[in-house]
Parts: C-alpha cells; structure tokens; sequence
C-alpha cells in the first residue's frame, strides 16, 4: 500500500491546542486521516521535543505517518517519518536527503520545474498550491488546478495538493495524491476556531474523503 496517499491533517496551535491534539487526532483517523504533519510555528524545538515524541508513538499506534514541518534538525532527533520543508529550509536539503532515511516532501508553490528538480535529487513527494483562497496563508503563492495533471505527467513521486481545500473544491483535485488540509479539518463553521467537539472532526474527515474521489 502506498503510505503517501489519502487525507494528511496539518496541525495548527490555534485549531489543535495542545490540550486536545490527541483527542482530535484520533477522531481526524478514525474519519480517514493517513498522514500527519506537526506544523508549529511558535515553540521551540526543545519545548515540543516531548510532545512530537508521544504523536510519533500515537501515529504509529494507530497506521499513521508522522510528518515534522521545517524542523529538520527536530525530526533527526527523534527519527521521525518524515519532514516537509518549505521555502526557506531547501538549502539544507542536500545535506538532510544525505543524513535521514526517512521521507522528506518540498513545498514547490506553482513550479513543476522545481518539484523536477527535488525529485531528481531524491524527494519522496511534492507539494503544490495554494490551489484556493487560504484562512491559514492568506498571502500564498497561488496555483492553477490545472497544474496538477501536468505534474502527475512529469513527476513520478506522489503529488500533495494544499491551500483553502474544503469540502466544496476538493473534488476538483482528483489528480493529487494528497489533500492536505488545516481549516477545513479542525474547524466548523468559523474557520479561525477550533472545532466545539470532536465529531466534527471526524465528520469532517471523511466528508472530505468522500467528495474528493466521488
């Protein structure tokens, strides 16, 4: 089974308080979630070591990948499954494909040349968007939807869709491999709030899912 496909939650310090990322991770997996990526811009690395440690042992409890954002030297420590790096981490990427086994996923905006790239030098999946208007990146470089079938033609590593995904557009993303998501996972109605109750979270999992493929 191809662990990089399906529904990947991105946490968020507003909509997943640390208070209640488990109880909420647990119901995002039990609507669907595969992929989860701790994204924490706030803290230091020392300050969430012990926590991205017990998400770890909780993703693997329960089947699910467990992703670091950016904090390169964060996911070495703790052997994590994978990190995702953004713009501003590419220039170690050498050095980290060279020192860590595990999966390492570039965010590539709007630029199949630069997914190409990564690629050839050892990326295990790229991510494109913002496909649509994002709450969480409201300034993000934009991207075309046709993109995506483009990309699925030159790139043979899976393909990750993100930015102001929900419910209402993501069945125009067929062609991703991934949909990543924030808002419209951890949160109801106003997208600045965390959700009122796990059962939502749930819910809006696999009602993600479900409009994605149908």
């Amino acid at each position: 089974m191809n662990r990089l496909y399906g529904l990947y939650g991105i946490s968020d310090c507003k909509l997943t308080p640390y208070v209640n990322i488990f109880q909420y991770l647990e119901s995002a997996i039990s609507g669907g979630l595969r992929i989860f990526q701790l994204r924490d811009k706030i803290h230091s690395d020392n300050d969430i070591e012990g926590l991205a440690r017990e998400l770890q042992d909780f993703c693997h409890s329960k089947d699910v990948l467990f992703i670091i954002n950016d904090r390169y030297k964060l996911a070495l420590k703790i052997n994590a499954d994978g990190i995702h790096l953004g713009r501003d981490e590419l220039d170690c990427f050498q050095d980290l494909r060279n020192s860590f086994s595990g999966i390492i996923g570039i965010s590539c905006y709007a630029s199949i040349e630069s997914a190409m790239y990564y690629e050839d030098l050892g990326a295990d999946y790229v991510a494109f968007g913002a496909f649509f208007p994002s709450h969480t990146k409201p300034n993000a470089t934009t991207a075309p939807v046709t993109l995506l079938k483009e990309a699925k033609v030159k790139c043979k590593i899976p393909i990750c869709a993100i930015g102001g995904i929900n419910v209402s557009n993501v069945g125009l993303l067929r062609d991703a491999d991934m949909i990543a998501v924030i808002s419209s996972l951890w949160s109801n109605d106003n997208l600045s709030l965390p959700c009122e109750s796990s059962n939502f979270i749930r819910y809006n999992a696999s009602s993600l899912l479900l409009a994605w493929k149908s």
